[in-house]
């Protein structure tokens, strides 16, 4: 059974966001996964491959990099494999896999310092929201990175919610290795 998440956080979330460039849709939650009702304004794209937890590419090798979270490393140069890195990596690969329909919604800045696209992603064919579920389930951190914090609220309420569940990486990696 879905349950909405509370309208107090959903107020939150939009106040914070005034000004925003992307529509926030309200969210949905069943057990780990967070959809919305409507997808939002974006541009529609094919997964093409999984670069790790955060990272996908899509089109013609365009990389996106998911706003507002942050998975475990995995494939970073000069960085050794970390806590929960491979499960992060292997739920991306999981629910995107090569082939997946997805849509990308912008917030006001449009490429990160690596010039990938940055992008909140929404799985096409069930409006499933790609970085909340990430976050909820404990497979990523929240990562604010201003002016990219429409959903960080609701993020933040999401991580928590992972915290006290010792879900993921919270249950699995000590404290050294976050």
């Amino acid at each position: 059974m879905k349950r909405i998440i509370s309208s107090a956080l959903l107020a939150s979330v939009l106040l914070a966001a005034c000004g925003a460039t992307v529509a926030l849709p309200e969210l949905n939650a069943s057990g780990d996964n967070i959809t919305v009702d409507q997808l939002p304004s974006g541009v529609d794209a094919v997964v093409k491959r999984v670069v790790d937890g955060d990272t996908i590419v899509v089109g013609s090798n365009e990389k996106v990099r998911f706003i507002g979270v942050d998975t475990q490393e995995t494939v970073k140069l000069d960085t050794p494999v970390q806590c929960f890195g491979p499960e992060a990596s292997n739920f991306t690969k999981v629910v995107l896999p090569k082939g997946t329909k997805v849509r990308l919604a912008f917030a006001a800045e449009r490429t990160d310092k690596y010039q990938r696209t940055f992008a909140y992603v929404f799985r096409s064919s069930d409006r499933l929201f790609i970085n909340a579920t990430l976050v909820r389930g404990g497979y990523a951190r929240t990562l604010r990175i201003k002016p990219n914090t429409e959903y960080a609220n609701a993020f933040d309420e999401l991580q928590k919610r992972a915290k006290e569940a010792s879900d993921g990486l919270w249950g699995q990696c000590t404290a050294t290795s976050n």
